[in-house]
């Protein structure tokens, strides 16, 4: 079985972000950036479903050169080969333009199952995995925490709201979006950190591929969340101002 892993380079969580002296994206040279967590996952799955069933795991990450070392380190994890969709407006493509890229990167290699990440940490637009799959004309199912084939077939858990699952079964070939958390995540290990080092790596652009730049565009700026405080007393007997507290959680913060 032949899988596809979408995967995508994001910032690190704990990495300060400043706003570019254009106004229109995030100051990328000080960052640090790894692999986006529920597409870590996404890899995660497709090698534990390579270790029971065979078969090849090949990558696919679109960005600039920096996308490398966390192609590397998928391959370091044990993918078997990958290709980079060297994009170097890759920050100014939305969701539609990025399944683009993919789906043509993908279609000349005709999957089994191509498996993403459910969202990504920086934007979290949730939609690129969705989209991929109405490009391909290929099933999917999203949130999914355990994949199991058997057969021609698929069995799939998917998480939905307050605790609740939902078990399906769809054929061959698919899309999945993969949820965080559904197995523990393997680290690469020193072998695999050297056979990294001579796995194939095929190097595409968005010409070759046929896919044209965004249409969408930031026409003003962006700028960070503004950080408020303030502080009310709620006068009165301790029993009123603790019922006006939860008015106000309940009704202003939302949190009851």
């Amino acid at each position: 079985m032949k899988i596809i892993v979408a995967i995508k380079q994001v910032p690190e969580r704990d990495t300060p972000v400043r706003i570019d002296s254009g106004g229109k994206w995030i100051e990328e040279t000080d960052l640090q950036w790894t692999m986006n967590e529920s597409d870590a996952y996404a890899l995660e799955e497709a090698l534990q479903l390579k270790e029971k069933d065979g078969g090849e795991v090949v990558v696919v990450s679109a960005g600039p050169e920096r996308v490398g070392s966390t192609i590397r380190e998928a391959l370091a994890k044990g993918a078997d080969r990958a290709i980079h969709i060297e994009c170097n407006d890759f920050a100014q493509r939305d969701a539609l333009s990025v399944a683009r890229l993919l789906a043509e990167a993908i279609k000349p290699e005709s999957p089994d199952l191509v498996l993403t990440g459910l969202q990504s940490d920086d934007l979290g637009y949730g939609q690129t995995g969705v989209i991929l799959a109405e490009l391909l004309e290929l099933p999917h199912v999203s949130l999914i925490l355990h994949v199991e084939k058997t057969g021609t077939l698929l069995h799939v858990k998917r998480e939905l709201e307050e605790g609740w699952f939902q078990n399906i079964e769809l054929p061959l070939p698919a899309v999945l979006t993969i949820q965080s958390g559904g197995n523990k995540l393997r680290y690469a290990t020193l072998m695999g950190i050297k056979r990294a080092k001579t796995k194939e790596v095929r190097r595409v652009t968005p010409a070759d591929l046929g896919v044209p730049a965004s249409a969408v565009a930031i026409l003003e700026h962006i700028a960070q969340p503004q950080k408020q405080k303030s502080t009310q007393i709620l006068p009165g007997p301790a029993k009123d101002a603790a019922a006006a507290l939860v008015e106000k959680l309940k009704f202003e913060v939302r949190v009851l």
